[in-house]
């Protein structure tokens, strides 16, 4: 059977290498770190299954395009993509559905956001309604951050048209954990969780980030709490897109807040999250091929059964990420990195090649190290060991991912 991933990142790097254990994988365009790298339309290539990785093709309707050519897709239509592409539409949807969720409001107009922003409690939440790669998110106490981020993200000075409409949120405090759930446009069943690090720093501080390390499984999140998202959340969700006449097929990447009121869904994405793949799939011991095929052939038999070892995944960045990430730095170490003990895989995300055909950095996150072991804590030890193989000038990496798990 043949599979094609699309995109060019770590999420697409580890699907690809999980899905070659029983299927041939071509990822378009994919890049020089990943193998079977093919700089070809996806529109162009003949496969039994084709998987969408990242938001922006699939919200621009390339799941679309490729049914229309009668192939098998993973990965939402243009309309069920808004779910990621519109925070105020995904935040609609979730009221009529009545799946638990923050209070909100949506605004294009500053003295009206302000005006609402006041009433909420701290922290304030405030995010682009369109996509901004993962960064269009402030949480802060501060209330002069906040109204300069209305004016920024409304003016179009910060994001451009993603974020000339805002959502403004409650917020929330508890621990935050991401459930990944494939659909096939009536059922789900959930994958493993994961809980990820947005913030740049250790300790949590610094800016908010695409992502900056992860792990799973996540130890205090049990079936029951599993069970309680699918059913309270997910499933509601679903049938919500189904009544605005929506066939959903494709990952449904819940971000959830559990409060002391209990869980409440921060927001939904429509694709894999970067780096939570870089630990959940790996750590699949059925066939992701089969489940991602039944899942876009619209039948869903199977659930996916996972290894009981710790995967934790450290997101190696170039200096000046997420603002102005330094390019063109040679960067050394993979190999050996990839050749020792408890090291899954050295995922390549933010890389392009020079005249010497050396891997350079060519983006923000530049690597994933994902490491295994019995326990989190061999996992994480292996994790770092591997990364420390690795260098280039203006490397940065936080030194906490899964040291406070037990």
């Amino acid at each position: 059977m043949k599979s094609v991933v699309v995109g060019s990142g770590g999420r697409e790097h580890a699907l690809a290498h999980v899905l070659k254990r029983d299927s041939e994988v071509t990822v378009t365009p994919g890049n020089p770190g990943i193998a079977n790298s093919k700089n070809i339309s996806p529109l162009e290539i003949d496969a039994d299954l084709f998987i969408i990785g990242p938001e922006a093709p699939l919200v621009a309707g390339l799941a679309d395009q490729l049914r229309e050519q009668g192939k098998l897709v993973f990965g939402p239509g243009v309309d069920g993509a808004q779910l990621e592409g519109s925070k105020a539409w995904m935040k609609d949807l979730l009221v009529e559905a009545n799946v638990p969720t923050a209070k909100h409001g949506t605004f294009t107009e500053q003295s009206a956001a302000i005006e609402f922003l006041r009433e909420m409690p701290l922290p304030y939440v405030i995010k682009t309604d369109g996509l901004a790669a993962g960064k269009g998110v402030l949480v802060t106490e501060s209330l002069n951050d906040a109204e300069s981020a209305i004016e920024n993200y409304l003016s179009g000075k910060a994001f451009g048209e993603a974020g000339k409409t805002i959502v403004i949120e409650e917020g929330m405090k508890g621990n935050e954990i991401s459930i990944l759930a494939i659909c096939d446009g009536k059922k789900a069943v959930a994958l493993s969780p994961a809980q990820d690090y947005k913030r740049l720093l250790e300790d949590d501080k610094g800016p908010n980030t695409g992502g900056m390390g992860a792990y799973s499984p996540v130890p205090d999140v049990t079936e029951h709490f599993i069970e309680k998202i699918m059913q309270e959340s997910v499933q509601p969700t679903l049938e919500a897109l189904i009544k605005r006449g929506i066939d959903y097929r494709g990952v449904l990447y819940a971000g959830i807040m559990n409060t002391k009121k209990g869980p409440k869904i921060l927001e939904y994405n429509v694709r894999f999250g970067d780096p939570e793949a870089q630990v959940v799939l790996p750590r699949i011991k059925t066939s992701l091929f089969e489940l991602l095929f039944q899942a876009a052939s619209g039948n869903l038999e199977s659930k996916p059964e996972f290894i009981d070892d710790a995967m934790v995944t450290v997101i190696c960045a170039s200096e000046g990420y997420p603002l102005a990430p330094r390019s063109g730095n040679v960067i050394k170490g993979i190999e050996e990195a990839r050749k020792m003990p408890g090291i899954e895989e050295v995922f390549c995300a933010g890389v392009t090649q020079n005249n010497n055909n050396e891997l350079i950095t060519s983006g923000g996150r530049v690597l994933a190290v994902t490491g295994k072991g019995l326990t989190h804590l061999s996992a994480r030890e292996n994790a770092y060991a591997g990364a420390h193989k690795i260098s280039w000038e203006g490397l940065h990496k936080r030194r906490d991912i899964a040291g406070a798990v037990q």
